[in-house]
């Protein structure tokens, strides 16, 4: 039975060094880098992935999501819609002093009680509420469009009919991490025992200060995250003293080198990513048209956010990719706009948030780090 070494390479520094680790401990023969195509990535990331397996001598497995039955069958299932059900907004019911809420109850006059034993609130609808089903002007919309593009973000996104959130990060999870876990699950089937190498730092965020080295998390299954306790100026030495550049990206203004954009960006970040590759905002433009026509709505916006606003072109005009943009380039309160920050961010030659342009070089750093 032969341990196979599965590293999940992104094509930015945290997993460069962890692959590299791997190879060092494990030999190259053992080591298997794969790479999940989210179809969101920006081109610099896929001549990377070249320049990675020419330098290293290994050959990256590119992973991609299919959604072409998830599509066909909720083609089926809209144009098949006859639901007569509505949906209503509610609010909460309390008594005359305003305060003291009115308790829910049940057919024979029993307070409803919660999963934790509290007493549930009673509610009432407000308003005639909405239709369930997809009416036969949104049924037409969404056929028109609602086809496999080939490209694993844009088909998940017309078949959830929105785009990802902070508090819906499904993208993550269909894009990657099932495409990892797929690809594991195969080489146990087929009687290996499998190490998953992740490239995950305990300082990246608070979800991960807790974040094992070494953890056994199933039959034949374990994961290794070596990197866990070192910052990102360590691993990107590290890389360097390897003799390995880091993702081009990184000289130009990226904090991270996953999705272009995230859906998740930064102000600084997002005002970048307009400055320096504009046909990216422009495919995104193109989805935000695209999956809004899959939506019952009949919008959806790239990067959400809190709207006071019911009325869906509203909605869209302030939160659609270009407004998004031009929010980028305000101070704080998004009231004013900062031409500091404009200046500052015209395409030039290296800008690096991470130090790694030398004084009118623009190399990388070569210091020695132990990740």
């Amino acid at each position: 039975m032969r341990v196979m070494h599965v590293v999940s390479v992104s094509g930015g520094k945290d997993s460069l060094a962890t692959l590299l680790i791997a190879i060092a401990r494990c030999g190259l023969a053992n080591v298997i880098a794969i790479f999940c195509d989210t179809g969101n990535e920006h081109e610099d990331t896929y001549a990377y992935l070249g320049y990675l397996e020419q330098q290293l001598g290994i050959k990256i497995v590119r992973l991609k999501a299919d959604f072409t039955a998830e599509l066909l069958a909720k083609r089926m299932f809209i144009a098949r819609d006859v639901r007569n059900r509505r949906e209503y907004d509610t609010c909460p019911v309390f008594e005359a002093d305003g305060v003291t809420p009115v308790p829910k109850r049940d057919g024979r006059g029993a307070v409803v009680l919660s999963k934790k034993g509290k007493p549930v609130q009673k509610t009432v609808k407000v308003g005639g509420g909405r239709r369930v089903r997809w009416t036969n002007k949104a049924k037409r919309r969404a056929l028109a469009v609602m086809f496999p593009s080939g490209n694993p973000f844009l088909d998940l996104c017309m078949w959830k009919g929105r785009f990802p959130s902070r508090t819906a990060q499904f993208c993550t999870q269909e894009l990657k991490t099932n495409m990892a876990v797929a690809f594991q699950l195969e080489l146990m089937e087929a009687g290996h025992r499998v190490i998953s190498w992740q490239g995950i730092r305990r300082d990246e965020s608070e979800n991960r200060r807790d974040a094992k080295k070494f953890e056994r998390v199933g039959r034949g299954l374990w994961i290794a995250r070596p990197i866990v306790d070192n910052t990102a100026a360590e691993v990107l030495a590290f890389s360097a003293s390897r003799g390995i550049e880091p993702n081009p990206l990184y000289l130009q203004d990226m904090n991270r080198v996953g999705c272009m954009p995230c859906i998740n960006c930064s102000k600084p970040e997002l005002r970048a990513i307009a400055a320096r590759f504009p046909a990216h905002p422009a495919r995104i433009a193109d989805w935000e048209w695209r999956v809004g026509q899959c939506s019952k709505r009949g919008y959806s916006t790239f990067m959400t956010d809190a709207h006071p606003a019911k009325d869906r072109r509203v909605v869209f005009a302030d939160l659609n990719i270009w407004a998004r943009i031009e929010w980028s380039k305000t101070s704080r309160g998004g009231r004013q706009y900062n031409l500091l920050d404009e200046e500052e961010n015209r395409p030039s030659g290296c800008s690096s948030s991470y130090g790694l342009c030398d004084e009118g070089a623009g190399g990388a750093v070569a210091e020695e780090a132990t990740a």
